[in-house]
């Protein structure tokens, strides 16, 4: 039986005509994507277009928040008050709601962003905090592989998706390398599309310090704004269709 897997891409952050086109591009590729609302990036103007254009490509759309960084696209973390915090992502799941809800789409998950996604991943507080969120909103929670959100997430019976990265290096134990360091951001094309066909079939990847990792995914993340994010979304879904892996939302 052939294997299923998404493949996914943080969209809506770039706003510039290049960056929508390449975004609208993306999901002629993808199975789902994580649409910014107004956190790091985006305005209901982008995501209205993110979402129309879902809707017509068949593409799962998903909240994609961030700590209030717009200054630093979300890549610094922030140590709000927890209830600053609450509020600030409950309003911009809020905004989405409502334009998704003009468009006449539904959302079908919520991924944190940058600083946010990677802070989540072993603090209580704001894991406690993401799944409580995603369970009200009836919402799948997106993290990674082996993380705390994962495992509270399945605590309180809240839908999780496993996702991985193929354009960023891990770390041995299964995180990502910062991208304050060298080679954070993998930029070769064959390796990009190597770890992801790694990630697919479940076989090891070459983690940071050169060791081992095998990590279990649902769903496979190109980040738009890496350089050649389209060609590499091509490239992954061709490369994963000949093994054997077809491409389609898990939700």
């Amino acid at each position: 039986m052939t294997s299923i897997i998404d493949l996914n891409a943080d969209l809506g952050e770039d706003e510039s005509p290049d960056g929508t086109a390449r975004d609208i591009a993306i999901m002629d590729i993808v199975s789902s994507c994580n649409i910014a609302c107004g956190g790091h990036a985006g305005s209901p103007a982008s995501m209205r277009t993110m979402l129309a254009n879902a809707k017509l490509k068949h593409v799962a759309p998903g909240v994609h928040p961030s700590y209030p960084d717009r200054d630093g696209f979300g890549r610094q973390s922030m140590d709000l008050p927890l209830e600053e915090l609450e509020a600030c992502l409950t309003s911009q799941l809020r905004d989405i709601a409502a334009i998704a809800a003009e468009v006449g789409i539904a959302l079908t998950h919520l991924k944190p962003h940058g600083a946010l996604y990677n802070d989540a991943q072993d603090d209580r507080t704001l894991a406690d905090l993401l799944v409580k969120m995603a369970g009200r909103a009836n919402l799948a929670l997106v993290g990674m592989p082996g993380s705390l959100v994962q495992q509270m997430a399945g605590e309180e019976k809240v839908p999780f998706i496993a996702e991985a990265f193929i354009d960023r290096r891990y770390t041995a134990a299964g995180r990502l390398v910062p991208r304050s360091e060298a080679g954070a951001v993998i930029a070769d094309e064959e390796d990009r599309i190597g770890q992801g066909l790694a990630l697919a079939t479940g076989t090891a990847l070459t983690a940071q310090d050169g060791s081992a990792l095998v990590l279990k995914a649902d769903s496979l993340c190109v980040h738009s704004d890496s350089d050649g994010a389209l060609k590499t979304a091509i490239n992954m879904r061709m490369a994963l269709e000949n093994a054997g892996i077809a491409v389609g939302s898990v939700q």
